[in-house]
């Protein structure tokens, strides 16, 4: 269970390599090392502690005053990072499908599990095929802004497009988008890694494949934004993956507490060393990043 724990700890500095790929200033340089690190510590404990998914906001708001990224930028990073991700998992969900150990015609809440991979991958692909659309073609954007708004609104909505469009710029370079990809599959594969030694751990029959499907399926469950650390819905899902495989309910929900309190700490502890590393107080993280 310590190898899973610090297993699933590595994914939060492999989180900060692959933000570095996609979040770049003005000058073309991408963001510090430090400043990315301490965004990620701080915006992931924060999920944990506020609700609504808040640690997004304070993540782009820590890497826009640590590292001198525009906040628009930031936040328009994050937006090319969940697509990756989802796409990411779409495909290890697919592969999850294809390899041997689920059980024939599984399903979850009435819908076929390939169905969800199908619908999530129709959203995401969409998503990424927006993002890269504004990337390549600004001037048609623009002139639709200036088209349809009055001029003084006009400007304030094209300012904040170049702001999203330099955020979401790794689209438009080949290398970054790869490297972007690369480090996003070696962070779902550790992830995954980290459900699976905790299969050993309780000594679940469970195949590693079902590591792939449980965080795919975790993934979007607790995509939409809820209680803070996602307390009930996590539980709740990982529960219904296990018993695909024959896992008892009790069994299935002591799996998911243990998981999840155990590699609660270690973020928790993370972002408490980086507010004290940094010039960041606690009171600008329960405020409205936009306005500090």
């Amino acid at each position: 269970m310590l190898a899973a724990v610090a297993v699933a700890t590595l994914c939060f500095p492999l989180r900060a390599v692959r933000w570095r790929w996609l979040l770049h200033d003005d000058a073309g340089r991408p963001v510090g090392w430090g400043p990315a690190w301490h965004a990620v510590a701080l915006g992931f404990a924060a999920n944990n502690l506020l609700p609504l998914r808040a640690g997004e906001l304070v993540r782009a708001w820590a890497a826009s005053r640590l590292g001198g990224v525009r906040l628009t930028a930031s936040l328009s990073s994050l937006v090319v990072e969940r697509v990756l991700d989802g796409l990411t998992l779409v495909a290890l969900l697919a592969l999850a499908l294809l390899l041997p150990g689920l059980p024939p015609g599984v399903s979850m809440w009435g819908m076929p599990v390939a169905r969800i991979a199908t619908i999530a991958a129709i959203v995401f692909g969409g998503a990424f095929v927006g993002a890269l659309l504004l990337v390549l073609f600004p001037v048609p954007a623009e002139r639709l802004v200036a088209r349809l708004a009055p001029p003084g609104l006009a400007s304030r909505v094209i300012g904040l497009l170049e702001g999203l469009r330099h955020g979401l710029s790794a689209l438009a370079s080949p290398a970054r988008l790869a490297g972007a990809v690369a480090w996003s599959l070696a962070l779902w594969l550790v992830n995954a890694a980290s459900f699976a030694l905790a299969f050993r751990a309780f000594d679940l029959p469970v195949p590693p494949s079902g590591a792939l499907l449980l965080q795919g399926v975790l993934a979007f469950g607790i995509a939409i934004p809820t209680a803070p650390g996602y307390v009930g819905v996590f539980e709740l899902v990982i529960r219904a993956v296990l018993q695909l495989y024959g896992v008892a309910p009790d069994r299935g929900v002591s799996y998911a507490i243990a998981y999840h309190v155990t590699t609660f700490v270690p973020v928790i502890l993370l972002g408490i060393w980086s507010l004290w590393r940094t010039p960041i107080a606690f009171g600008d993280l329960t405020r409205r990043p936009a306005d500090a």
